[in-house]
């Protein structure tokens, strides 16, 4: 009868593979985001939003899931006004500021503070309601995918190259961050 060796190992190797893949590709895909990540930053026309740009990896279902964003915060905002523009709006005193006071009790209050209206911009009062024109749009995440979606499939080609030899997989703990 003949003697097998090494099962074991084997089995450990095959039930650590699906494990060392899912991580592999999720440091390519972040690999791949960051290139189009940094093309971002570059377009972005606000220094505050390009400092939040990140990329986010997570595996969902049966595939693994990249995505640049802005982190959560008001530069998440800003960054959706940057990306889509604004349409012309009245921006007015908001209920949580007026506390149950009237627009006129708000002024009252303000005027005998030394202020003379109710809603300031750039530090002047400048009354109850405000017409904003509306911003025209700088899109700066979409042109980034759009120029340098190639070289991020490059970018994580090279790391499943770098990352696969004769010995097996080997990752570093970057691939398997959210």
């Amino acid at each position: 009868m003949a003697k097998v060796r090494g099962k074991s190992e084997v089995r450990a190797y095959m039930d650590a593979l699906p494990r060392q893949i899912t991580r592999m590709l999720r440091g390519a895909g972040k690999a791949g985001g960051q290139v189009i990540a940094d093309e971002a930053k570059d377009r972005a026309a606000s220094d505050e939003v390009a400092g939040d740009i990140i990329v986010k990896t997570k595996r969902d279902a049966n595939r693994i899931v990249v995505t640049v964003t802005v982190r959560p915060g008001y530069n998440w905002f800003r960054a959706l006004w940057l990306e889509y523009g604004t349409d012309p709006h009245f921006i007015s005193v908001s209920e949580s500021e007026r506390k149950g006071r009237s627009i006129g009790r708000v002024n009252q209050q303000l005027r005998e503070a030394g202020g003379n209206a109710s809603l300031v911009i750039g530090g002047k009062f400048v009354g109850e309601t405000v017409f904003h024109p509306g911003a025209r749009p700088y899109p700066f995440l979409r042109p980034a995918l759009d120029v340098k979606e190639a070289d991020a499939v490059r970018a994580a080609q090279a790391y499943i190259n770098a990352s696969v030899s004769r010995r097996g997989i080997t990752v570093s703990d970057e691939g398997n961050e959210t």
